[in-house]
């Protein structure tokens, strides 16, 4: 498993390589105004993907538990950003003091200890009806509904949701080792996301949903994703699937990844902010960057283990 992982991420780091060769070639080359702005971007990008491929590469190297400590923090930011863009009062402190110390570090208690029954109903029941109910005792009712949806959405997709990209270790198969289901998981949405931006930029005419997210568009979507799906399918070989079913799998993570990106991306746009933070150079903040997986992995994750497990 370890001399298959060292060559993936190997791989990975030398497609990495050529990208930012060809940065660095079209940042001298680009003369128009636009061209540079994208080059800049895309520069940018291939910038953090260097650092987030480190942090990666170092979590599946030491493990389990380095891993679930990873996701964790991740977690922890991207709920922080999410709740951040939507100022609370002083009632909801108890419940965004649950949300943070409470709840999330018991989801991922439930990963590691792999208790799945668990982990699939403590945040959409207990956490669910828990929360609302810590506001409601301070006795302030104005915009209620409003304030405890935010805590309640921000829980359910920066923790319940990006757990479930961990919680593929729990999947059992003889003979696999499920950290390569994580890896396949993590490089078809993001590959998905990145193919999808650059169809964008050369191909791109007609927005899907231009109120939203003008960068999204029909040509993006499908080049991008069927690039990104092909890739998946190619991948096969790592994960305890066929072919054909790859091909399946990667498609389904590329459609949810890509309805997730549109989603946080309304949310997003309605509390009047275009990035969810700026802790990522090149990506906004960690939320932007994992946006596409808080609806690519628990569905990935319910698939394979209805499906193969």
């Amino acid at each position: 498993m370890q001399g298959t992982m060292t060559w993936l991420f190997g791989g990975v780091a030398l497609l990495l390589v050529a990208a930012s060769i060809v940065g660095v070639v079209l940042s001298r080359r680009v003369r128009s105004e636009s061209g540079r702005e994208t080059v800049a971007n895309l520069n940018a990008r291939i910038k953090a993907w260097w650092v987030m491929v480190a942090l990666f590469g170092l979590a599946f190297a030491f493990g389990k538990t380095v891993t679930l400590v990873m996701f964790a923090l991740i977690s922890f930011y991207c709920l922080r950003e999410f709740l951040s863009l939507a100022p609370a009062r002083p009632s909801d402190h108890a419940a965004i003091a649950a949300a943070f110390y409470l709840f999330l570090p018991l989801q991922y208690f439930l990963v590691g200890i792999e208790w799945v029954a668990m982990l699939t109903i403590a945040i959409p029941v207990y956490g669910f009806l828990l929360l609302p109910v810590l506001s409601v005792l301070r006795g302030e009712t104005d915009e209620f509904l409003g304030r405890s949806a935010r805590i309640q959405w921000g829980l359910m997709l920066t923790v319940f949701c990006i757990s479930h990209a961990p919680a593929l270790l729990i999947l059992e198969f003889p003979g696999y080792d499920s950290a390569f289901l994580l890896f396949y998981l993590v490089t078809v949405v993001q590959l998905s996301d990145v193919l999808q931006y650059v169809f964008g930029k050369l191909y791109g005419k007609h927005p899907i949903a231009p109120s939203v997210s003008p960068s999204k568009t029909v040509e993006g979507f499908v080049g991008g994703g069927l690039a990104a799906t092909a890739v998946g399918a190619l991948l096969w070989w790592i994960t305890p699937f066929g072919f054909l079913q790859a091909a399946a799998l990667s498609f389904v993570i590329v459609v949810a990844g890509f309805l997730g990106g549109l989603v946080l991306s309304a949310v997003k746009r309605s509390l009047g902010a275009k990035d969810w933070g700026s802790m990522i150079a090149g990506h906004g903040g960690a939320l932007d960057r994992m946006d596409s997986v808080t609806f690519a992995a628990p569905v990935f994750f319910h698939f394979v283990r209805y499906f193969y497990t």
